[in-house]
């Protein structure tokens, strides 16, 4: 690594992330049915039809998980509670393994001197949930509240930070647009009151556990650089259409307490029943906001109906994901999410990470690429810092290779090497790098 930890402003945390239906196994400990093994179990939907069913056995794994974050020197885990495992139908009563699970787990990472952070929701809905329609039914804002409440009950008092939802974009338009992710769809009246009721959920949820007395509350974003493909004013437009449903959205309605306009063309006429009275609740203070950030999209216009644009490819070299490495635009969204929403909340660096080709070679992962990317990437965080951005930690993404949604177990984003047949963890080269540059 080109820093050390005392490059970065003092007090500056660094940590990993995972999620909880990638990694822990979802079959075991009384856990519901999601909406992802239905979606898993669809031919063409995941690479060979693989589920989360075992995933990196971190139930059972999970000292062995945590010893590893310790001996790098992280400050943070960011992990995620499964709603399905906490409460198997969604709402109702409650799975005690579940609960005595990440009861454990908190614990577990106190220990070890590591500050858990909390996300309640990373995309595995409860099928019963699912069948009532999941993001479209305005109900679920209720039901996710009551997870809240459960399962902030049971940790709340020891998580150093906690966020309701990740990445509401995926939730959203990647899910019920594009249909990329569980539930699957391509409906545009889908996504319209998906977006929103997200977003609902959200603020419910933060009421929630304030309520509660849970503290260091937080909303997670994803971000994608959208730019021109070419020099045209049909390109600029169709790049700040992209911009809107997938970088202002969110923002807007939590920090503004309305959406942008340019998406609304497209919305308006699918949103759910009186919607605009929900920013009040949408909009509940927080303490700081979470971005996640991998790569830039060229888009271009095409004809269609609305957003009619398309993405294109790019020159830049690209993850084994074949997204573009364009660490400029961490500094870009770092500085714009300030200037324009936050107004000088703590920022997090919630995700940033490479998904490589890696291969273990006698024992050993050189992944030199992602070593490449970590640097690069923490070089605009650090160019903002010294700007004035109120940035205050980075988190990579991931931890463990794990489960990557439909791309089933190929894509390799860790920090740790895992043989998926015999649940073998290997730490790569840059694990080994980070722990030498995060030495206290």
């Amino acid at each position: 690594m080109n820093f050390t930890r005392n490059d970065f402003p003092e007090g500056f945390l660094f940590g990993a992330a995972t999620s909880s239906y990638q990694i822990e196994g979802h079959s075991f400990g009384g856990a519901g049915t999601t909406h992802w093994d239905t979606f898993a179990a669809t031919p063409g939907n995941v690479v060979r039809a693989e589920n989360g069913d075992i995933a990196c056995d971190h139930y059972h794994r999970y000292p062995e998980d945590f010893d590893m974050l310790a001996a790098a020197n992280f400050d943070v885990y960011r992990f995620s509670t499964s709603w399905a495992r906490v409460i198997p139908e969604g709402t109702g009563q409650p799975n005690q393994e579940g609960l005595d699970f990440y009861d454990r787990l908190v614990d577990a990472m106190l220990e070890r001197g590591l500050k858990p952070a909390a996300t309640l929701y990373h995309w595995e809905l409860p099928v019963a949930l699912a069948d009532k329609g999941g993001w479209r039914n305005r109900d679920i804002a209720a039901a996710f509240g009551e997870f809240a409440e459960v399962i902030m009950g049971r940790i709340g008092d020891r998580v150093w930070s906690a966020a309701p939802i990740n990445e509401p974009w995926c939730v959203g338009w990647l899910s019920h647009f594009l249909g990329h992710h569980a539930p699957g769809l391509r409906d545009i009246r889908a996504t319209a009151h998906a977006m929103h009721h997200v977003l609902l959920a959200h603020g419910t949820a933060i009421e929630a556990m304030r309520a509660q007395g849970v503290k260091n509350l937080g909303a997670v974003c994803n971000f994608e650089y959208a730019a021109p493909a070419d020099d045209t004013p049909e390109a600029a437009k169709a790049a700040r259409l992209y911009d809107g449903y997938y970088n202002r959205f969110f923002l807007s309605g939590l920090f503004k307490g309305e959406y942008p306009a340019d998406v609304m063309e497209g919305f308006a006429p699918h949103m759910p029943k009186n919607w605009q009275d929900d920013f009040a609740l949408i909009g509940q203070p927080l303490d700081w906001v979470g971005l996640n950030y991998y790569t830039r999209k060229l888009i271009a216009p095409c004809d269609g109906p609305w957003p009619a644009h398309k993405e294109v490819p790019g020159p830049l070299p690209k993850t084994a994901v074949d997204w573009e490495i364009y660490p400029e635009g961490l500094h870009h969204f770092l500085t714009w999410v300030h200037t324009e929403y936050t107004k000088g909340l703590p920022l997090y660096v919630t995700e940033n990470g490479m998904a490589s080709f890696d291969d273990l070679k006698d024992g050993v992962v050189d992944d030199q690429p992602r070593i490449d990317y970590l640097n690069a990437h923490l070089d605009q965080v650090r160019k903002a810092a010294a700007e004035g951005v109120p940035v205050n930690g980075y988190f990579t993404w991931s931890l463990l290779d794990n489960y990557e949604w439909a791309h089933g177990y190929d894509k390799r984003f860790g920090l740790v090497h895992m043989d998926f047949d015999s649940l073998q963890r290997t730490p790569k080269a840059s694990y080994h790098a980070l722990a030498r540059a995060l030495a206290r």
